[in-house]
């Protein structure tokens, strides 16, 4: 049991900065990237893109020239009818000097033309790699959980919906989620990081690998 909580409370701790995190990043970003096309002045309401950009890539820089964000995408195209913008193949990297590293990827995704909401459809996949080694752990009081391995953690789903500025992600597929102790899979999932919470809706199963003995 304590064991079964320790992941669950290691999933809850990571998923929401991995999701909302890098995706907040991605919607504000694209705010600040994308200027609103004039308004058409034929009276056409017809959802067309009127820009696109084949092999789109785009990066960003912290004060001291290193990478913190790239998005790349094989196609990207802006509506000018409600200012959307989808992507096809689109693959988001979060890097932070005192995180580790977060990528996100999708078959398509699409920002609403509010900046309020990012969709992402088809084989989404988030990865945060393991964390920089830490130190040598002391040794642990007789009954006391052990803290588990600090090695990637992945969440795959068909679909995802996410809310920045509500600080909710959501979907009614069925996700996965894999770190190097176990797997947990369920059909649908909320996050909440204002209540911090991380909800899976039905058909939850998984399992968990003891973790060795310290000597």
């Amino acid at each position: 049991m304590n064991t079964g909580r320790t992941l669950l409370d290691r999933l809850t701790s990571w998923a929401p900065a991995l999701l909302l995190g890098s995706l907040a990043a991605l919607t504000y970003w694209l705010d600040a990237q994308v200027q609103s096309p004039q308004p058409r002045i034929d009276g056409s309401a017809r959802h067309d893109p009127n820009l696109f950009v084949e092999r789109f890539r785009a990066i960003t820089f912290d004060t001291d020239g290193r990478v913190r964000q790239s998005l790349a995408a094989q196609r990207a195209q802006l509506y000018p009818d409600d200012n959307s913008i989808d992507f096809a193949s689109v693959s988001l990297v979060q890097t932070d000097p005192d995180s580790p590293r977060v990528t996100v990827t999708a078959d398509s995704g699409t920002l609403s033309g509010d900046r309020e909401t990012i969709t992402l459809a088809g084989n989404v996949r988030a990865v945060r790699d393991a964390p920089p080694a830490a130190p040598k752990p002391k040794a642990r009081k007789p009954g006391q959980a052990d803290a588990g391995p600090g090695g990637p953690v992945t969440l795959t789903t068909e679909y995802l919906r996410v809310v920045p500025k509500q600080g909710r992600a959501t979907t009614d597929r069925e996700v996965t989620i894999e770190e190097p102790r176990g797997i947990i899979r369920a059909v649908g999932m909320e996050i909440d990081t204002k209540a911090q919470t991380l909800k899976l809706k039905s058909s939850v199963r998984g399992t968990l690998e003891p973790q060795p003995s310290a000597k």
